[in-house]
């Protein structure tokens, strides 16, 4: 209680708390409160709002979710977004006060008890005065249980409640006061007839104070009535008494007229006051008779009213009228002066704010016309730019194929040179960026063969498909392998022999010829889907590897022992053409004597086709390549592999079953021919160095003549397919082989082709064959009904 007395006694610290609801009748509330308060010298306000607790956030569809089951980022955006629309909702009230410069403190209270809340901050702020909303008058007498009421229970005894309803208000006095706990307070509000005669002389004051011509300006048309005849009313109660006075004395003579004179002074005054501002009605005129006959002294008998008595009632009752009338024509005459001055002011503004468009209107176009130069302006530079660029990736190419030019041109140069000066090595040199970007960084789409000693690429180098041996650099033998390899195969040539086309000496690189059947043991073995080899090729490719052996070994000025020959070092090329390949390992004799044995300590080569008397003695000579031959022939015959491979058909022909062991898929083999070639090839396969036949001198004249039985079977052989071929219709016939297509496919251009043939001829070639144009794409399509047709001609 002693900050409340402090307070009290101190009136310019004084608080006074407004506890707002945010709607239209909290705007009314402040304004009250400030012109109340502020003409009292209190400068400091409190807008007291309580918002409640946030339980759940509403989603699109209407529903409320708890604030439980959202997530931490959804909760805290909505109570942001609800805190945002608080502080909106408060922004006039704070507006109101700045006008007024009062000091101003906003509290927000979260809580669902509004009541105990509001309370709690009164208490806890010491405010003494407390001014609210409510929703009718007289809330405090009232046995309504409302917000406002609730409020003013729970609120402390040292605050002064104000509750401010329809124009009206009521005060719940504080303990500090000395008046009444509850009274009407008419000083800024109107009350209605029934309630005028409970008046004391204290609102007499307060209201006279309040109701002059200036004040009555500022309040609506109805308020501005009732005020009025308000004030008529109170000028007639205080009149009345004298009226029952002098009725009292029978024997003297009523001056009426006086009196009335008297009334009519007090009323014209009256309505002097509210004729700036206030009307009294018909309805509300009557009271005049009513409060004069409540007035009347209790006791004493009512005189009976006479004839002039009732003549100077009727004449007052007119002259009310008329000041009535006359204070209604005032008010209408300012409120038509109050609505001129609203009416121009309006048009003042509309003018303003015409004036404004227009030049806003201007602004706009003229923003929009600067916009569409700097958009002209943007274009012209971004054409300019695009030329720019055109011209300089133009002249980047241009100076780009000027420099190739120049390179070409110097390496030419440097070709014709070595030339001159006997430097150029006889194999053309490839660079490492040529060998990676052909073999597109040496893709496993592009592998075709994987050794102990390096891996193989198929690849197109200068407009040519070859095939890229990489060795593996891990030592020194790879490097004097690469060495051996490229100085044999570039001084050397025979048609069985591999070409060398060019070489990569800085990496290890080999660039051969490519053979596009693959080498001899995948085909034996039927590793691949490609048709079996016929035994008359066979006996033909037996005779062109003894004619590369003879040759090898026959070489000048020093004779070259291969040392690895297999069938997977021997590649098959166009109609199974057979070449000798990977000369790597091969030794070159100091000696041209072929009978010379040379002394090696390291043997090499693959285990089943090393000489077992080479693997003994580390002597190694021409003859131990006639027995990896030997080996060869035996395959060449059984197509089966090289281990125990003499033991079987040693057997086999002991046995006199030597058909039983040879490779059925070869067709008919001719029993005599193939029986001396395969004791050529045992004899070949001996153990002993001494028991074999000497190459040149005996093998090749014997399989020279096997040679003249094979190709006489080819020549019948090829005679019927072309029988076959003048038989079938055209449309059997592939447009690139002239042969009967066994896997008919449509191409692009619309012919139909074989698919082995037409896929053959489209990794080298984006062209059709038939009519030389751009093929748009390479699908095949297959022609299952012609693949039928030829199916059933072949059969009949």
């Amino acid at each position: 209680m002693d900050r409340v007395q402090e307070a009290d006694e101190n009136n310019k610290t004084s608080v006074v708390g407004l506890a707002i609801k945010g709607n239209k009748k909290s705007k009314y509330v402040v304004q009250w409160a400030l012109d109340k308060f502020v003409h009292e010298g209190i400068s400091i306000f409190k807008l007291i709002h309580v918002r409640a607790v946030i339980n759940g956030v509403p989603t699109p569809m209407g529903d409320v979710l708890p604030i439980s089951q959202v997530r931490n980022d959804v909760a805290n955006a909505f109570r942001r977004e609800v805190e945002w629309q608080t502080n909106q909702m408060l922004l006039p009230f704070k507006s109101l006060c700045e006008q007024r410069k009062v000091h101003v403190d906003v509290v927000v209270i979260e809580s669902d008890d509004v009541a105990t809340a509001v309370a709690e901050e009164v208490s806890k702020n010491v405010i003494t005065k407390l001014v609210l909303g409510a929703s009718s008058s007289g809330i405090f007498k009232s046995k309504q249980k409302g917000m406002s009421a609730k409020i003013s229970v729970r609120t402390p005894r040292f605050c002064t409640v104000y509750a401010v309803s329809k124009g009206k208000l009521s005060i719940r006095q504080s303990d500090m006061q000395t008046e009444g706990n509850i009274v009407d307070d008419t000083s800024e509000t109107s009350f209605s007839s029934s309630s005028s005669s409970n008046y004391t002389s204290t609102s007499q004051t307060d209201f006279g104070s309040v109701a002059s011509s200036a004040a009555l300006h500022s309040y609506p048309l109805t308020t501005r009535r009732h005020k009025a005849l308000s004030s008529i009313d109170q000028t007639l109660l205080s009149t009345s008494p004298n009226l029952s006075e002098t009725n009292h004395f029978r024997g003297q003579s009523l001056d009426l007229g006086r009196k009335n004179d008297a009334i009519s002074s007090d009323i014209d005054h009256a309505l002097t006051q509210a004729s700036s501002g206030g009307s009294i009605s018909d309805t509300e005129s009557s009271i005049y008779g009513q409060n004069h006959a409540k007035y009347v002294p209790q006791g004493t008998k009512p005189p009976k009213p006479n004839r002039q008595e009732n003549y100077n009632l009727e004449l007052e009752k007119l002259r009310l009228e008329l000041r009535h009338a006359q204070g209604m024509h005032a008010v209408a005459q300012s409120e038509n002066i109050d609505a001129s001055q609203k009416l121009n002011e309006l048009n003042k503004r509309r003018l303003e704010e015409s004036m404004k468009m227009k030049e806003i209107v201007a602004n706009e176009e003229m923003a929009e016309e600067l916009a569409n130069q700097e958009r002209e302006k943007y274009e012209a530079a971004a054409r300019e730019a695009e030329y720019l660029k055109h011209r300089a990736a133009r002249e980047a190419a241009e100076r780009r194929e000027a420099e190739l030019k120049a390179i070409h041109a110097a390496k030419e140069k440097e070709k014709l040179e070595g030339a001159l000066s006997g430097s150029t090595p006889p194999y053309r040199i490839f660079t490492w960026d040529e060998i990676v970007s052909a073999t597109s960084s040496f893709s496993e789409d592009l592998r075709i063969g994987m050794g102990a000693y390096g891996v193989v690429y198929k690849c197109t180098l200068h407009y040519t498909t070859v095939a890229v041996k990489v060795l593996h650099s891990n030592g020194n033998r790879q490097s004097k392998q690469f060495q051996q390899e490229l100085e044999i195969l570039s001084r050397i040539h025979h048609p069985n022999l591999l070409l060398l086309l060019g070489a990569c000496p800085d990496h290890g690189c080999l660039v051969y010829e490519y053979m596009e059947n693959g080498n001899l043991e995948d085909r034996l073995l039927q590793k691949n889907s490609n048709d079996p080899i016929p035994w008359f090729d066979r006996f033909r490719i037996a005779w062109e590897i003894a004619s590369a052996l003879s040759f090898l070994h026959s070489s000048k000025p020093q004779p070259i022992i291969h040392r690895d020959l297999k069938p997977a070092n021997i590649l098959l090329g166009h109609n199974l053409v057979s070449k000798i390949g990977d000369v790597g390992l091969s030794t070159i004799l100091n000696s041209d004597d072929l009978s010379a044995m040379y002394k090696d300590t390291a043997p090499v080569g693959t285990l089943s086709y090393i000489d077992p008397e080479y693997q003994r003695s580390g002597l190694i000579s021409t003859k131990s390549d006639v027995y990896a031959f030997g080996l060869v022939i035996l395959q060449l015959l059984t197509a089966k592999p090289a281990i125990a491979l003499t033991h079987l058909v040693e057997t086999a022909i002991d046995g006199g079953n030597l058909s039983d062991v040879l490779d059925p898929k070869a067709g008919s083999w001719p029993l005599q021919e193939t029986l001396d070639i395969a004791r050529l090839a045992l004899s070949c396969a001996e153990m002993k160095r001494k028991d074999r036949p000497d190459l040149k001198n005996h093998v090749l004249p014997m399989l020279d003549r096997l040679k003249h039985v094979a190709d006489e079977a080819q020549a019948q052989y090829s005679a019927s397919i072309v029988t076959i071929k003048s038989r079938a219709p055209n449309h059997f016939i592939c447009p690139i082989l002239q042969d009967v297509m066994d896997d008919p496919c449509v191409a692009a251009d619309g012919y139909t082709y074989d698919r082995n043939a037409i896929e053959k001829w489209l990794l080298k070639n984006d062209k059709s064959p038939m009519t030389n144009m751009v093929l748009p794409h390479k699908h095949l399509i297959p022609n299952y009904t012609l693949l039928s047709a030829i199916l059933e001609w072949k059969t009949s």
